[in-house]
């Protein structure tokens, strides 16, 4: 799916641009500014010299290393490099310094165009607190809370006791999640307080937090506003955001299943009185919770590009990237809010550098060694800043792209998103990283149905004798290596372990058609059998299936390891002797790797179960590690400050 091409004839806006952002959304904004005959700055720290967004770019400029304090935090340095190379604009993306009303000062001192609102709307709506008084008077519905700073840990338990629990700790200054902690008691709150200041301050430069009353089970729907300069202000629809985990949003649809056109229209009419309040002027989206019976209450206003911008895009058929560029030269909106359809449906998936062995998806850094865009389906759209070979750092958002279908309705988008992630490559180092299965749904990951279960097994098995007989047939011209399957046998016997389970499997052949006995059950699996590519459409019954192989890892509905033995090897197997499992009770390693924020205790120190001993940073997500079980703390491996990588020893216990 592509946004509608541009007109032939677009007015005249800038002859360059600066993107002051990294990644996909580097990209995508050039990938606008190409259409639009815009030249193009891309800044990059000094590990992404390399990246997708610097090649694509007509120019690019190092503004310092790593840590995006000293890089894509770094006003100074990105200030020299816009007079460097004469960017008449700057499009900030989103997060780093898109809400920062001090850079949007800087561009207007130097008489550079700030592609975004005017520094007085990003201050307003910037901070939670301005922006809910401003809400109250321009009469949106707000969320009972505490309006105004919170000084400390005790006052914070004062206000939340006063709400009534649970109730919500976020950062004033905040977006994407980042500092923000729910609290159901005043422990809860305590350690809410100190990690959201602390996240607060990392991700923002600013540790003011404010507490509102939480909406149990509520729903996250946004709109999508458009100002100009004129004082003409729209309203784009909705986005459905209520999929979420760690406060993050990870799969994002237009429209709302939820919404009546009478609770859309109310909505679009609150966020548009909202935005004229503050005469904003570009894209910007106001954020609401809707409870069960559809009452919305206001909960912010990002005054810059959301991450899920694509599915509006998709359904209203304008690329907002373009009307945020228009509006910046000072041209009015070309569309009445009559004009604003809702086409189709869109889906939104965030793909994540995570780890979904280790608590459900903890972040995971190393090397892309294979990867492919599932682009060639039909009505599927990747924002992605990637390719093969890139590296996935410590130092940024564990977001690595956006998977985006669009159909004609929500069935056909749903549909055609299953299918992209079934034939989205993403392999490294690090294992295959997707978040397509969410904690809160899916506890203990996905559960096979035994149909299920039973086609895996059986494509499973026949790609392990497709693999062997491939061996085979060049073994054939090597004289000193005895294959494992040996010629003319006519049926396979085979051990396949998959969770823990062990099944017997028998299979057979006849050209590309397996026939597979699983525990009693057959199946007849039948495909190319193209063993170098990897991607593997695979028919099972006559049900058509994706699967992935990598190694002893399959990739169907999810990712599985499957361990397959002949009969021999099995029985011959159970003489090997296993590893001893480490003993981690007495010792803490850190899951992930990260920067350590904090260290809580030193040798001689006498810790209880479950009590917070360090904390790790990374991706901009700060974990709280605790002890395994009392005792005494042996030894301390690490100090604040220090890089760590995964399975680095951090404590010890007696």
């Amino acid at each position: 799916y592509q946004i509608k091409s541009l007109p032939i004839f677009e007015a005249e806006t800038f002859d360059k641009i600066l993107i002051a952002n990294r990644g996909e959304i580097a990209c995508r904004v050039i990938k606008t500014c190409k259409k639009m005959g815009i030249k193009t700055v891309a800044i990059h720290s000094d590990v992404d010299a390399s990246s997708v967004h610097v090649k694509m770019a007509d120019e690019a400029v190092c503004v310092g290393p790593a840590p995006t304090s000293k890089s894509y935090l770094n006003m100074d340095a990105i200030m020299e490099a816009i007079k460097k190379t004469r960017a008449q604009a700057v499009h900030p993306g989103y997060g780093f310094l898109s809400e920062n009303k001090e850079f949007a000062k800087c561009l207007a001192a130097e008489d550079v165009i700030f592609i975004g609102p005017d520094t007085h709307a990003i201050q307003a709506m910037g901070d939670k607190i301005e922006s809910k008084l401003l809400a109250k008077k321009a009469k949106v519905n707000t969320i009972p809370g505490f309006d105004g700073v919170v000084k400390d840990a005790d006052e914070a338990v004062r206000i939340a006791r006063e709400i009534g629990y649970p109730v919500m700790i976020k950062a004033s200054a905040g977006g994407g999640g980042k500092g923000m902690r729910i609290a159901w008691d005043d422990e809860e709150t305590r350690d809410g307080f100190r990690f959201s200041s602390q996240e607060a301050a990392s991700s923002f430069g600013d540790d003011r937090l404010l507490i509102e009353k939480f909406i149990d089970n509520p729903r996250h729907i946004e709109i999508q506003v458009l100002g100009d300069k004129h004082g003409n202000a729209l309203w784009l629809n909705e986005r459905e955001c209520s999929i979420q985990r760690r406060n993050q949003k990870v799969v994002e649809e237009a429209p709302s299943i939820f919404l009546d056109s009478e609770t859309r229209r109310a909505m679009g009419e609150q966020a548009v009185a909202l935005a004229k309040a503050v005469k904003y002027s570009s894209a910007g989206t106001v954020e609401f919770l809707v409870d069960s019976k559809k009452n919305f209450y206001f909960l912010e206003m990002n005054t810059r590009l959301q991450v899920e911008h694509p599915v509006t895009e998709c359904i209203t058929g304008l690329d907002l990237v373009q009307e945020m560029i228009r509006v910046a030269k000072g041209y009015p909106l070309r569309h009445k809010q009559a004009d604003i359809p809702i086409n189709g449906w869109a889906v939104e998936c965030r793909v994540y550098a995570e780890d979904p062995y280790k608590s459900f998806g903890l972040p995971s850094v190393g090397r892309l060694s294979q990867y492919q865009e599932p682009i060639h389906l039909p009505g599927v759209r990747v924002d992605s800043g990637i390719q093969p070979g890139s590296d996935i750092s410590i130092y940024y958002d564990p977001m690595i792209s956006k998977l985006i279908t669009y159909g004609s309705d929500r069935t056909e988008a749903l549909k055609r998103m299953e299918d992209a992630l079934d034939n989205y490559v993403i392999r490294g180092k690090n294992k295959y990283i997707n978040t397509k299965f969410l904690s809160d749904v899916y506890p203990d990951g996905h559960k096979l149905t035994e149909i299920e279960r039973n086609q895996l097994l059986a494509i499973a098995s026949s790609l392990f004798v497709a693999f062997q007989l491939r061996a085979q047939h060049f073994q054939e011209h090597e004289n000193s290596r005895v294959p494992i399957i040996q010629p003319q046998v006519a049926n396979w016997q085979l051990s396949v372990k998959l969770h823990d389970e062990v099944h017997t499997v028998v299979a057979s052949n006849s050209g590309p058609t397996f026939s597979v006995e699983v525990d009693g059950s057959k199946l007849n699996v039948t495909s190319t059998w193209n063993l170098a590519s990897p991607l593997l459409s695979v028919s099972v019954d006559g049900t058509p299936r994706t699967v992935q192989v990598n190694v002893l890892m399959i990739y169907f509905e999810g990712s599985y390891k499957v361990h397959i033995l002949t009969k021999l090897a099995a029985e011959l197997n159970k003489y090997m002797l296993e590893k001893a499992a480490e003993d981690t009770s007495s010792i803490l390693r850190s899951p992930m790797p990260g920067v350590v924020v904090t260290v809580s205790v030193k040798p001689g120190d006498m810790v209880a179960e479950g009590q917070e001993i360090c904390v790790i940073e990374a991706m901009k997500m700060q974990n709280s590690m605790t002890a395994g079980k009392t005792g005494k703390v042996k030894s301390v491996r690490c100090k604040a400050g220090d890089t760590v990588g995964e399975g680095d020893l951090l404590v010890e216990l007696e």
